[in-house]
């Protein structure tokens, strides 16, 4: 077994997640909180970095845009005007900001955003490699409950899985990933660093995350804020308390390897950034009693299809001029960065 190890080839990579609160919902100061704690990240030598879900310009945990049946009040519709500014657009000077960041510190970077697109806004996984250079985004298929007031959904053309010198990287957000045929889909394409942001801090959160580390046989990073009262804006009531101290998120971000092993966190008590020191050689290693689109499988009776087409409900044909789809994304596309 010792020669069996030294012979393997090293895939060392040193990843975290960033367990912070947005300055909701500014993004020109959440943009630079993000590169401040990227910047110490760097000092610890990290080369993969996950955001949380919606960490710019924010998640609007305890704030009611306020919708009863048959009524919309003029106070949510400015609240919702609000966030819509603060929204991130693809591509634009936020994306190119990030990107930015990535080159500066060497960094590959998953961020969650809340990306605008005309009049919608969606939740969203940007992703960078360490070049700096955009490789693409998933959008959240199913936003949860209320947030299907003011998220519209993603489509199947933005469930990539990146082939990068990290791994295989894609992301699945918060109650998506308990959507068991959309973690088929990334089982499918073979990832191996299955990333997690979320907004979910119950107790049930870590051992989800440890199931499909296991059933995915895959490095499960997962990432939630860190926030109180004081984080959000005071204009806005909150549901949850008016106390500048009152824990809004209470965090449980965690670093999983593939047979279930808790490698960091999680924490509930403060802003952190974890991090693990992987082998992708684990995910090798753990495959060999189980592999769930492989050889425990079993196609002949289970099969899964996934429509990957971008569904856009306005298309120009017939000789008229068309800008570009932004929602189109091929399966596993990536610059090997």
């Amino acid at each position: 077994m010792r020669f069996a190890q030294g012979a393997l080839e090293r895939r060392n990579v040193r990843v975290g997640v960033a367990q912070a609160a947005s300055v909701a919902f500014d993004q020109a100061e959440t943009l630079a909180k993000l590169r401040e704690i990227v910047a110490d990240a760097a000092k610890d030598k990290v080369e993969f970095m996950l955001f949380p879900e919606a960490f710019v310009p924010g998640y609007p945990r305890g704030f009611a845009f306020a919708a009863p049946v048959g009524y919309r009040s003029e106070d949510a519709r400015d609240a919702f005007a609000a966030y819509h500014q603060a929204a991130v657009d693809v591509p634009g000077p936020a994306v190119d900001f990030i990107a930015k960041v990535a080159r500066e510190f060497s960094m590959f970077l998953a961020v969650g955003v809340v990306e605008r697109e005309f009049g919608t806004l969606y939740c969203t996984v940007l992703f960078f490699g360490a070049d700096g250079g955009y490789l693409g985004k998933h959008r959240k298929v199913m936003p949860t409950a209320v947030e299907r007031l003011f998220w519209g959904y993603g489509d199947g053309s933005t469930l990539p899985v990146f082939q990068t010198k990290f791994g295989n990287v894609g992301a699945v957000i918060c109650w998506e990933n308990y959507m068991p045929l959309i973690r088929a889909a990334m089982y499918g394409q073979g990832i191996e660093l299955y990333l997690a942001p979320t907004a979910d801090m119950r107790d049930s959160w870590l051992p989800s995350m440890q199931h499909i580390a296991v059933e995915g046989r895959c490095f499960v990073l997962s990432c939630n804020q860190f926030s109180r009262r004081r984080d959000f804006p005071e204009v806005y009531p909150n549901s949850l308390g008016e106390d500048p101290e009152v824990v809004i998120s209470r965090g449980g971000s965690c670093i999983i390897d593939p047979l279930g092993k808790i490698l960091a966190g999680p924490n509930y008590t403060d802003e952190v950034t974890l991090i693990a020191d992987i082998d992708l050689n684990d995910v090798a290693r753990s495959k060999f009693d189980f592999d769930p689109v492989g050889h425990y499988a079993r196609p002949d009776i289970f099969q899964l299809h996934v429509d990957s087409r971008a569904k856009r409900p306005v298309r120009f044909g017939g000789g008229m001029a068309a800008g570009p789809d932004p929602a189109q994304r091929t399966f596993a596309e990536g610059d090997n960065t």
